[in-house]
């Protein structure tokens, strides 16, 4: 293999014990938060064992939210999570899947990169993987890159993404740390934290060649001390290097509890760095507000990427959740969110919605439940209900303002009716083609793209600070379909109005009701950028609306 270091990076890998949904995301996010406010300059990568090239082929019910970065990949939720506790772009050089990685050594030994070498699965894909990770250390300059691994120790399928950890270790000892995050149940009818199925994961772990430095200890509650010793004995750590992590109701307190166990300065000990004060007061601050919030605004989110089975989930629409709350503790308040499946309100009608102070209609592809959707749109401009369209919730609003205002019976958009008498979202243009050719993945309009506000309407207001100060509206977007011009002039005529577009004017990118408390959809997707330290503008005013208008 070849050498493996790349400038003076760190590397810290985050790897999953004993089952999946324990965390492993936002506990790189926060050892990144946690090094960032140390002063290092931190980056993070995404490693997901899917054959899938990328994350846009994907089942939202299955695998979660599609995360759109700035340069137009679709990725794993979590370079969203990163991207919110870091307060920096991630791009798609930080993220891999299994596809991607055989597909790159694949073309590599068709363009005889090899040089007539026999290609093998080792030492090639770790090698790959490796060159994978130097270059988004390379292209971030980061003082030290959080990976997490995809996937639980003991899966086949993410073994050679630990094969090329453990070398890289291997080749530098000094620079490499491992951090295991598993869970420790409390059997209700036992009453006591159970530490053995933690360690049969750091057993897994180690089959594999590789000893955790840490142990991220995920439990309902707090670990005790006779816990913290047991983990420590049988997996060979030292037990300050237990780092408790119990259940909080906010992601955003995750970097301040494991600073209470000193993660950050174990850390630099283990890298034998010289040690740094940890400067969290902003993220202190900010959590302050999250906790101490006394308002509270009623938000209905209208969709169907969350029913799987007699479960509901929210991880379709993690990004859109965070930004409602970023958004609120802007406005000191919390966000109660509830979810309402669009095909009960086509169903059953909109009674269920009488109760929230504000609507939204997210994401969505085809046509199940865009009925209910519409309905729910409907009963948000009648009823002077903030409502907020993104991307499809957009799409929906012209199709109902087309509907019931304008009278243009059958109106639809050609993605649920390809045979609708009133297009007024049709196919954008260059994608016909591709349709054709079945060319789905990485196909559609991705990444971030300039969008030119319209001056005296609502969304101007909203984006006044930002242009004011000259910086340019840019948002990233994932969308297939588009506003048809055709009905352009006659539907602005009516009340609905074009307040965003490409620079060129071709492409509607948000429109609004302007008479109305809040009624705005937008083309593109801002939760995308929301942060906590840092809330979109759009999702602050909607929730600043709702509060204005709240149900009594």
């Amino acid at each position: 293999m070849e050498k493996t270091k790349s400038l003076n990076t760190k590397y810290i890998f985050v790897v999953g014990g004993v089952m999946s949904g324990v965390g492993k995301g936002v506990t790189a996010a926060s050892i990144g938060r946690i090094m960032a406010a140390k002063g290092f300059k931190v980056s993070a990568i995404k490693i997901d064992p899917y054959i899938n090239i990328d994350a846009g082929t994907m089942n939202p019910i299955e695998h979660g939210e599609v995360f759109v970065t700035e340069d137009g990949d679709e990725t794993d939720q979590d370079l969203g999570n990163y991207e919110r506790f870091l307060n920096t772009n991630i791009y798609k050089i930080n993220y891999m899947t299994t596809g991607r990685v055989y597909q790159t050594v694949i073309q590599k030994e068709r363009n005889l990169e090899y040089q007539g070498k026999c290609v093998q699965v080792v030492p090639h894909i770790p090698e790959e993987v490796i060159r994978r990770i130097n270059a988004a250390a390379a292209k971030s300059e980061a003082d030290i890159m959080v990976i997490e691994i995809g996937g639980t120790v003991g899966e086949y399928e993410n073994l050679l993404f630990l094969e090329a950890a453990r070398y890289m270790r291997l080749e530098n000892p000094d620079d490499v740390l491992f951090v295991i995050v598993s869970y420790l149940p409390i059997p209700s009818k036992i009453g006591e934290m159970k530490t053995k199925p933690t360690q049969h994961a750091v057993r897994s772990l180690n089959s594999a060649g590789i000893q955790p430095d840490f142990i991220i200890a995920r439990a309902s509650a707090e670990i005790d001390e006779p816990r913290r010793k047991k983990l420590a004995i049988h997996c060979n750590v030292n037990s300050r290097d237990v780092i408790s992590a119990p259940d909080i109701d906010s992601i955003y307190e995750i970097p301040l509890n494991f600073e209470k166990d000193n993660l950050g300065d174990r850390i630099l000990e283990k890298f034998k760095l010289e040690p740094r004060e940890t400067d969290l007061s902003n993220w202190q601050a900010m959590f302050e507000r999250v906790k101490n919030a006394s308002k509270r605004v009623k938000i209905g989110i209208v969709g169907k990427y969350f029913e799987t089975g007699d479960f509901t989930l929210s991880d379709s629409y993690i990004s859109v959740i965070e930004a409602l709350k970023h958004g609120a503790t802007a406005n000191d308040c919390k966000a109660e969110l509830a979810w309402l499946s669009a095909e009960e309100v086509e169903k059953s009608g909109t009674e269920m919605l009488k109760d929230y102070d504000g609507l939204i209609v997210p994401q969505g592809w085809g046509s199940r439940g865009a009925e209910g959707k519409i309905k729910t749109i409907q009963y948000c401009r009648e009823n002077k209900i903030p409502y907020f369209g993104l991307c499809y919730g957009m799409q929906m609003a012209v199709i109902e303002f087309a509907r019931n205002v304008l009278g243009l019976t059958g109106a639809n958009t050609e993605e649920a009716d390809p045979n609708t008498p009133h297009s007024v979202i049709h196919i954008m243009a260059e994608q016909k083609e591709l349709i054709e050719k079945k060319g789905y993945g990485g196909t559609i309009r991705l990444g971030a793209w300039p969008c030119q506000v319209v001056a005296d309407t609502k969304l101007a207001s909203i984006y006044a600070e930002k242009i004011k100060s000259g910086e340019a509206v840019s948002e990233r977007h994932r969308h297939r379909y588009e506003f048809n011009n055709k009905y352009r002039a006659d539907l602005e005529k009516a009340g609905l109005k074009v307040c965003g577009t490409s620079p060129d004017n071709l492409i509607v990118e948000a429109i609004e009701i302007t008479d109305h408390p809040f009624f705005i959809g937008t083309q593109f997707h801002p939760e995308y950028i929301s942060r906590p330290l840092d809330p979109h503008p759009l999702f602050a005013a909607f929730i600043k609306a709702c509060l204005d208008n709240r149900v009594q």
